[in-house]
């Protein structure tokens, strides 16, 4: 079925066009890179996996409760809404909300697959170029997995935010070639591997969690090679050059924190736009999930030397200051981890049914031997 007719709500013109400025740079030293930037275009080929293949599309997804969101979690839950609402009433909350979830994971995917390109077009070193070669590809694959999902499992799609959409556009119209970096792989995809994260620890269903898992598994990489890329060129700017970046991470800082609560679905279901915003902001899920967003943002922003007394400040306003010191290693080791047991426990389970069958044919050959 086209997309279109998939849409909760009217997306618009099909096509955005975002207006590009910058050079594209070419780099004739082919022999020359960071060891360990290098080491890390080898990891990004030898970690390419095919969607098609790695998920068990054939698990059955209920889309009335696509992730087993508990009751305590929806926005609506203790409200005079909640109370007037059927079981099936529930069950479409649940839908739409999840929709709109994925959506937003699907239309930052395609937008970090065109950061990605950019950043392969725009960084004048050659071994970066390499790297965001393979960053293109996951990201189209991780596109291609939330497309799907949100097709044939949920069978609805939402519009991109317009603050999600605001910072990315904000993000390719700026001609500096290190924007991509820090819009993309520091905010944008720092915001997404929270989201990502908080579903995939609290999610009962099996086939969301393997997309998740597996997708953050590939985002490890591309965090770890935004702060190589960026702590190197960042050491190098001026005083003026550093604040006019971290005003840039603020303003993203400020507008995901504030904008980015599904109030579209709330709006769907009749609900006034500002009686919706409030309602998002008394939501205990939605005030959980803004601590964790900032766990993947602050450590990231600070690790790569942005880190001004402005900034700060800003932090310390959003009361995220402390996350700063998070081991962003080890969060990302673990993303690692994740994934790799997932794939062990479906090889296990497999490998156990292969056996049972192997057992069953020999005990009806000797049946019908004897």
């Amino acid at each position: 079925m086209p997309t279109y007719e998939l849409y909760a709500k009217d997306p618009g013109d099909p096509l955005w066009q975002v207006p590009a400025g910058g050079a594209a740079r070419f780099s004739w030293e082919y022999d020359d890179g960071r060891d360990r930037l290098l080491a890390l275009y080898q990891k990004g080929k030898d970690k390419q996996w095919d969607g098609q293949q790695r998920i068990d599309w054939d698990l059955e997804v209920d889309p009335y409760d696509p992730l087993g969101t508990p009751d305590e979690a929806m926005t609506l839950y203790g409200t005079p809404y909640w109370a007037k609402m059927t079981d099936r009433d529930k069950g479409e909350l649940r839908r739409h909300f999840a929709s709109w979830q994925f959506s937003q994971f699907l239309h930052g995917e395609q937008g970090a697959m065109v950061c990605a390109a950019r950043i392969v077009e725009s960084v004048p070193d050659l071994d970066a170029k390499f790297y965001s070669a393979t960053q293109t590809m996951d990201e189209a694959r991780h596109a291609e997995i939330y497309g799907r999902f949100l097709h044939e499992k949920i069978g609805m799609l939402y519009p991109i935010n317009d603050n999600l959409r605001s910072l990315l556009g904000d993000t390719l119209r700026d001609s500096r070639w290190d924007m991509p970096y820090l819009g993309m792989q520091v905010l944008i995809e720092g915001l997404a591997l929270a989201a990502f994260g908080m579903i995939r620890d609290t999610t009962n269903k099996p086939l969301p969690k393997q997309i998740l898992a597996y997708v953050m598994q590939d985002e490890a990489r591309h965090v770890a090679f935004g702060r190589m890329a960026l702590r190197d060129y960042y050491r190098q700017l001026s005083d003026a050059e550093l604040r006019e970046r971290e005003e840039f991470v603020i303003e993203g800082c400020y507008l995901m924190r504030d904008r980015l609560r599904g109030v579209e679905v709330l709006e769907n279901f009749g609900i006034p736009k500002a009686e919706a915003e409030e309602l998002s902001e008394r939501s205990e899920f939605l005030h959980l999930f803004r601590q964790l967003l900032f766990s993947r943002i602050v450590p990231c922003v600070k690790d790569i030397g942005l880190w001004g007394k402005r900034l700060q400040q800003a932090y310390v306003d959003m009361g995220v200051f402390e996350m700063g010191d998070s081991n962003l290693d080890l969060l990302m080791a673990q993303d690692e981890e994740i994934a790799e047991q997932l794939d062990a426990e479906r090889f296990a389970a497999e490998e156990r049914e292969r056996v049972a069958e192997v057992e069953e044919a020999i005990e009806e050959g000797q049946r019908l031997s004897d």
